[in-house]
């Protein structure tokens, strides 16, 4: 083979060559751009965006929220109950800083001050996405605290806790979760109502005692709605008690002369006495040591029951609410 035709063989192989290197990358760019049209065309559908209607108006939430500040004592229950560890909380009432009956499911939450004295700054350094708190409580902070994340706030905190647990449910995008937690609590007032029988057919009396004052505790307080729906009755002779106001069936302070009054078939009371108050348990040891109170007839029945206060009374959450309900159950037992 001549020189010419050897260069000549040479230049045919290396333009050969090329050619098909040039349309292996075409190829491949085609490959790559098929390839991310398919998985642009498999992109997760934009997270969900819902409206809560609340006590100060309407907040707009996308998503489930994950990282969330509760501003009330009865919210943190509803938050735990529907499996909702919180990053922030309000410290519990009793307790240091949670209450007994919670603390060991508020492992890693931060304290965020109390009910009536929030820390916005210690709320803003978590960066939640979600803050829920209550008008009666926070009214004054909502626009802060609205400025931090997505803010739901109840409006009052009375007895009926399940009006705000409903509230909290909804702004957690948790209604499943929240209608079997409120499912199962009725379900089980039906079975105690059933196992009791006559039993829930007497009057109860509910005292509590605090810092240089007594109340009797009535229809509309935690206990209150709990005790109405297991069936029970109140003595009648408190409608005297509470007939200043009806519209406010709550409670009231009374005096020693008030005593009386307090008169049932069971009767039980609790003591609000923070850690270092010694003054709560002379008010209670004062009036149970009183001639009046030693002659009610169901203190010399032996049916006059003390209570924890963070239970019957403090906590008003729906752990509290089932605790309590043990207590019922078993005094009806005995």
């Amino acid at each position: 083979m001549t020189v010419t035709s050897r260069k000549s063989w040479l230049s045919l192989f290396l333009l050969s060559m090329t050619i098909l290197i040039l349309a292996a990358c075409g190829n491949t760019n085609e490959e790559s751009t098929e390839t991310e049209g398919a998985e642009g065309s498999n992109d997760a559908p934009a997270e969900e965006t819902y409206t809560v209607e609340h006590a100060m108006g309407s907040t707009e939430i996308t998503g489930t929220p994950e990282k969330v500040v509760i501003l009330t004592n009865e919210g943190t229950e509803a938050l735990l109950s529907m499996g909702v560890t919180p990053v922030g909380a309000v410290q519990s009432w009793l307790g240091d800083p949670w209450y007994e009956h919670i603390t060991d499911k508020m492992t890693n939450v931060e304290v965020v001050g109390t009910e009536s004295e929030v820390n916005v700054e210690a709320i803003a350094a978590l960066k939640p996405d979600l803050i829920i708190g209550n008008k009666l409580r926070q009214e004054k902070i909502y626009e802060q605290l609205k400025a931090i994340a997505p803010t739901v706030f109840s409006e009052t905190l009375k007895g009926e806790w399940q009006d705000n647990f409903k509230l909290y449910a909804k702004a957690l995008n948790r209604e499943d979760e929240g209608q079997k937690v409120t499912d199962d609590f009725e379900a089980r007032i039906s079975e105690i109502k059933e196992t009791a029988g006559d039993k829930v057919n007497q009057e109860v009396s509910v005292v509590r005692f605090m810092a240089g004052k007594t109340r009797i505790y009535y229809k509309d307080s935690f206990s209150g709605v709990i005790l109405e729906k297991l069936g029970f009755a109140r003595p009648a002779v408190l409608e005297e008690v509470f007939s200043d106001n009806p519209e406010d069936l709550f409670a009231r302070e009374v005096g020693k002369e008030v005593i009386p009054k307090m008169d049932g078939d069971i009767l039980f009371y609790f003591t609000y006495a923070p850690p270092g108050d010694t003054e709560a348990t002379k008010t209670e040891e004062e009036w149970t040591n009183d001639p009046l109170w030693k002659n009610l007839e169901v203190v010399k029945a032996e049916k006059a029951y003390k209570v924890d206060d963070a239970i019957w009374n403090t906590a008003g959450g729906v752990l509290a609410a089932n605790l309590l309900l043990d207590d019922i159950e078993a005094k009806l037992a005995e």
